[in-house]
């Protein structure tokens, strides 16, 4: 299990290999406070969605779900990116609201990012991920916590890096985009860095 968090968090990390919610990264990587929030954000997400898609999927999606009910023959599995959205969509709206009754200063530096959690393609990707794979529901926990802790780890990274450099002014020039690109490659390199770890 040790070795499936680090591969989800380093080697298969969902900003750094795959690209999964770039655009989130990017946008939410303007200073370190806000990037912390947000890597928390999809974190938690991350962390309650993936286990419940996997619920989800196994009791009434997957091919012989329905068997209990008699019929064997069911296949629902032709739904599971819309209910996958659903839910990620119900778990944002009440992380949401949680956010602002509890951390309003939080809520109000995430802005529009939060609400973009939703349509973020890394949350629905670690949902597809974990159904392609054939996770059991300890897998997939530990999967979605090992991918939320290494999205978190790449932005907040990002973000102090970004701050270093003084790359957080507003002017969207070629010049500041290729920086940030050109960090992310290297960050990708270095957490690539630990595919031969093995833990026993």
């Amino acid at each position: 299990m040790i070795d499936l968090f680090i591969q989800a968090a380093f080697v298969e990390n969902l900003a750094l290999t795959f690209f999964l919610g770039i655009c989130t990264l990017l946008g939410g990587s303007r200073r370190v406070d806000t990037a912390l929030g947000l890597g928390a954000a999809v974190l938690v997400v991350l962390a309650v969605t993936i286990p419940a898609n996997h619920i989800l999927y196994e009791r009434l999606l997957r091919d012989g779900a329905w068997a209990w009910a008699g019929m064997p023959e069911l296949d629902l599995s032709h739904l599971s990116l819309i209910c996958f959205i659903g839910l990620t969509a119900a778990t944002v709206q009440i992380l949401e609201m949680a956010l602002d009754r509890f951390f309003p200063t939080l809520f109000r530096a995430l802005g529009i990012f939060l609400p973009l959690i939703t349509v973020n393609c890394a949350i629905l990707g670690g949902s597809l991920f974990m159904v392609d794979r054939h996770y059991d529901l300890a897998q997939s926990a530990v999967f979605a916590l090992g991918s939320g802790v290494g999205w978190a780890l790449a932005v907040a990274t990002l973000a102090a890096i970004r701050e270093r450099i003084q790359d957080t002014s507003q002017a969207d020039d070629a010049g500041s985009r290729a920086r940030v690109f050109v960090v992310i490659g290297i960050l990708s390199m270095a957490f690539l860095a630990f595919s031969g770890v093995r833990l026993r």
